[in-house]
């Protein structure tokens, strides 16, 4: 209080601050409690960059789970389903527009989104995808089965814009040509495509017997062959991304190329093993592995010239 017994004009400042650090300590907790992998490459991002990709991470996390069997799980039915996500949904465009929700997550997103320039065109995408994912009201014998329209859509909204919503980060003090721009948007958009097709391939298992999700052969058991093609597909999307990190800001390279790095490794394991035996147990790569390619990826980004 002042001392006419006005309120303090600073204390409000000071407790959104201490709130907001309570919501981004949340938001670190939801990346390191679901991906060790993500949770690994975050720590090689720069400081003024970590918080604000641990924030777009948990409110893609907790959105996921709603749809993919926490919230079920709790007893709620479709109806129930669909309004929590719609819930979610709106409370998240009230965060951005707002600077503030009661929700921990949503208020360190929202943060994030107004500090990066994060708006409505890539979270509707988002929040459409995962509408779809939403079980059937019929869920124990109904199976969704994606063909390539309705997967590229679900690509789009599942992951695309998430790479989107992260290069807008990474770019929110930077300047760039138009033409690298679009590169850059490529490099995104291509690099979370492959992430989420490796891990259709790496989660076929869990998809198809609990979920009942066809993501990448319909109806139909992925063969041998569809495995490889859509090995291919990955590699080209991989190369498209490579091509984008060298236009990133240094303080964020090592961590999208250690990203890349670890789902190519993981890619490079799936195509080693039958398509029937992805339908019965998920593939990891192992630590030791993944500190070989942290570390190649550190020294790549050393020594290569700043931008």
């Amino acid at each position: 209080m002042t001392r006419d017994g006005s309120p303090d004009s600073a204390a409000p400042h000071e407790a959104l601050d201490r709130f907001t650090q309570a919501a981004e300590v949340a938001a670190g907790d939801v990346i390191r409690m679901y991906s060790t992998s993500f949770g690994l490459a975050t720590r090689l991002l720069g400081r003024r960059h970590r918080r604000h990709i641990r924030n777009i991470y948990a409110m893609v996390r907790v959105a996921d789970e709603i749809v993919d069997g926490v919230a079920a799980e709790a007893g709620l039915g479709r109806g129930e389903l669909e309004a929590a996500l719609d819930d979610y949904r709106s409370e998240s465009h009230r965060a951005i527009r707002n600077g503030y929700s009661s929700d921990l997550v949503l208020h360190a997103f929202g943060r994030t989104a107004r500090d990066a320039g994060i708006g409505e065109s890539l979270t509707v995408p988002f929040f459409e995808s995962m509408r779809t994912d939403l079980p059937s009201p019929d869920s124990g014998s109904t199976f969704t089965a994606y063909d390539e329209s309705a997967h590229e859509r679900y690509v789009y909204g599942s992951a695309e814009v998430i790479g989107l919503m992260c290069l807008q980060v990474f770019l929110r003090d930077e300047a760039r040509d138009d033409a690298d721009l679009e590169t850059l948007r490529i490099g995104a958009r291509q690099l979370g495509a492959a992430f989420q097709n490796v891990n259709f391939l790496r989660d076929l298992a869990d998809d198809t017997t609990r979920l009942h999700r066809g993501y990448l052969s319909g109806e139909r058991r992925l063969t041998d062959a569809d495995r490889d093609a859509w090995i291919r597909t990955i590699r080209e999307q991989l190369d498209h991304a490579r091509r984008a990190i060298p236009l990133l800001p240094r303080d964020a390279r090592t961590a999208v190329r250690s990203a890349l790095a670890l789902f190519e490794a993981l890619a490079d394991r799936i195509e080693r093993i039958p398509a029937a035996e992805l339908y019965r147990r998920r593939v990891r790569v192992p630590g030791a592995r993944k500190a070989v390619l942290v570390a190649s990826a550190a020294l790549r980004t050393w020594t290569e010239p700043s931008r």
